[in-house]
């Protein structure tokens, strides 16, 4: 076969997938009207159309190309495990395995599987490796950044197929936090100091939900106190937080106590969500008798208006899985999440018969 040849029989080929592509693109596009989110497809269908008809670089164009593809193989990796309840374990790739630290994390991962929770690390080594030995291969998840250095997954995870690959930081963070139901923190470098602060920063925001953070140190250990001074006589006495602020995270030297933080937030608390204005907040248990009362007498400062209520599921949530869970609608005023935090560890006080549901159930 000659050059000329070839050249066309690779035009051909290339233009009978591209009509094919075309072709797929169409029948999707007919489909949507029927499907369950066909609405929100056909945003992302006109995003890509606007953006096509504007000026870009390829870099530009690169990049929503690896976030996409980024995103695509997160979805795909934890839609078989969503109903499942999972914690992130974060710390330095560089703990050696005779050290403290290393052995509080694999023990940590240990109990938490035992207590019906997926483990999920950064699948490198040092305190990743650790959780996901304690939490064994079944039980784990690893999401690896894929660096010129440093950092392969580690052999627990290597070759699993809830190990995820991601090129960007940035897509690898947004499944850590949609995926946790908790976070444990151990002593760690840049990278553990970024998680922690960027997970406290979208909560103290509201750009992610309620979820208990721990950060645990060697026994007697100092590494988080001595951010925790940072915070609060740098950050705090300077008026560039709030008080409230430090609820949203708990320190201990001791797994006993990291877990019964997690627990605690998780007995009566279940998930919550936004209804128009309404933030509604489902219970694993009604609560007691006065209950109520005690809520509004207690968190009336952060209300825009009205009285926080126990109502039943709203018609947007009829089909939802946690329709005939109780809950609550309050009008918050989406500024006080430390505030917010504290009311959700108080209902541990105000579930009835609370101690007999399940933990974790199912999400």
């Amino acid at each position: 076969m000659d050059v000329s040849t070839s050249q066309n029989s690779d035009r051909s080929s290339s233009d009978r997938s591209s009509t094919q592509l075309r072709a797929n693109v169409l029948r999707v596009l007919d489909r949507l009207h029927h499907t369950e989110h066909g609405e929100l497809i056909e945003e992302i269908f006109e995003t890509l159309v606007r953006m096509a008809e504007q000026e870009a670089e390829r870099l530009d164009w690169k990049i929503l190309s690896h976030s996409l593809l980024d995103m695509e193989e997160g979805f795909k990796s934890f839609f078989p495990h969503r109903h499942i309840r999972k914690i992130t374990i974060f710390g330095s790739a560089r703990t050696p395995a005779h050290q403290p630290e290393y052995q509080m994390a694999a023990e940590f991962a240990r109990r938490v599987v035992k207590q019906g929770f997926m483990v999920m690390t950064g699948a490198g080594p040092g305190i990743m490796q650790a959780g996901n030995e304690g939490a064994g291969r079944d039980h784990s998840f690893g999401l690896n950044i894929r660096l010129p250095f440093e950092q392969g997954a580690n052999p627990v995870m290597a070759g699993d197929a809830k190990l995820v690959d991601f090129k960007y930081f940035f897509t690898r963070k947004l499944f850590f936090l949609k995926e946790s139901d908790a976070l444990a923190l151990f002593p760690g470098g840049f990278g553990t100091q970024d998680e922690g602060f960027e997970c406290l920063t979208l909560m103290q925001t509201g750009k992610a939900g309620p979820l208990p953070v721990v950060l645990i140190d060697r026994p007697g250990g100092d590494y988080w106190k001595s951010w925790d001074h940072y915070v609060r006589n740098r950050l705090l006495d300077q008026g560039l937080i709030s008080r409230d602020d430090t609820s949203l995270y708990h320190l201990t030297d001791s797994i006993d106590d990291a877990l019964e933080s997690i627990e605690s937030f998780y007995r009566v608390y279940h998930s919550s969500r936004y209804v128009g204005d309404q933030l509604v907040m489902r219970l694993k248990a009604p609560l007691s008798p006065g209950g109520i009362d005690r809520l509004n007498e207690e968190f009336a400062d952060i209300l825009k208006q009205g009285k926080i209520r126990e109502v039943g599921a709203f018609d947007l949530e009829r089909d939802d899985e946690t329709a005939d869970l109780p809950r609550l609608a309050l009008h918050f005023n989406q500024r006080d999440f430390g505030r917010l935090h504290q009311m959700i560890r108080y209902l541990g006080n105000l579930g009835v018969s609370c101690e007999a549901v399940k933990h974790p159930e199912t999400k």
